[in-house]
């Protein structure tokens, strides 16, 4: 699935020349194509059953009544021109599934899981402007799964802030938030709070192609250039297509300058 993807030219502005270093300086450059197909991203048939809470997490979760270390009008700068289905709201009603994401460890820590998160949704949305894939694929069921398709072969397009896609993810992602997506996928273009949720399922227990959630990359300072791995690493890590990780670091490092932290080491794959 590809998404026009437009850059936001406020933040964009802030950080180029501090990107050129960077990426010097990490090296390295990688690819988005297939970003929905089996074995890629999100939509690796090898979904885990993910859970809301990681007991062997090495880190120490902080108090999930704190304040979101991105406030609504970080958020609102951040997406400008977003579609208005996906609120401010929304997220922080999401993130209380989740409420080690960006509360874990100190303030810079935060901010960067928040910004690094906020980042590639950007990529996968076009900065929050579709909902859904622009041109959703004839074929998006796993019939070698026991629980087949009951919404349609069609129906289990890209949705949400993550683009989530395939049956066998609607599937893992509902089991995980108590929710039927199986058989009711239009949930996650429905509800706000839902479509941030899966979104913040797979961040927080997918793996997918890499080695690590995006969440530990960050809390565990491997960087940012870890969660593009495993939301598309065989498509954009390692050469395959530098623009597309690049464009991601770009929304990243921008997203640390709104939040005031800086973006760490290991922003490449």
């Amino acid at each position: 699935m590809h998404v026009h993807r437009r850059r936001t030219p406020g933040l964009l502005v802030v950080v180029l020349a501090t990107l050129v270093g960077l990426l010097a300086s990490t090296g390295g450059a990688t690819a988005e194509e297939g970003r929905h197909r089996p074995g890629h991203a999100q939509h690796s048939q090898h979904a885990q059953p993910g859970h809301p809470h990681h007991p062997g997490e090495h880190s120490t979760p902080g108090n999930h009544g704190e304040r979101f270390v991105v406030s609504e009008r970080q958020f609102e700068r951040m997406f400008p021109e977003r579609d208005p289905f996906f609120t401010y709201e929304g997220l922080i009603e999401a993130t209380k599934t989740y409420p080690r994401f960006a509360r874990t460890g100190p303030r810079a820590v935060r901010a960067r899981e928040a910004a690094a998160f906020l980042a590639n949704v950007s990529h996968e949305t076009g900065a929050l402007r579709y909902v859904t894939t622009q041109v959703p694929p004839a074929d998006t069921c796993d019939e070698t799964k026991p629980y087949g398709c009951p919404a349609g072969e069609d129906a289990y397009y890209g949705r949400g802030a993550i683009m989530l896609s395939w049956n066998f993810n609607y599937k893992a992602a509902g089991d995980a938030l108590g929710l039927d997506l199986l058989g009711n996928p239009s949930l996650v273009e429905k509800d706000p709070k839902v479509a941030w949720a899966t979104a913040l399922w797979y961040w927080n227990t997918q793996k997918g192609p890499g080695t690590m959630t995006g969440h530990h990359a960050m809390v565990r300072g491997y960087g940012f250039g870890e969660t593009i791995r495993s939301l598309n690493g065989p498509n954009e890590c390692g050469g395959a297509n530098p623009d597309q990780m690049r464009h991601r670091v770009e929304l990243y490092i921008g997203f640390t300058h709104e939040l005031r932290t800086r973006p760490g080491y290991g922003l490449t794959c």
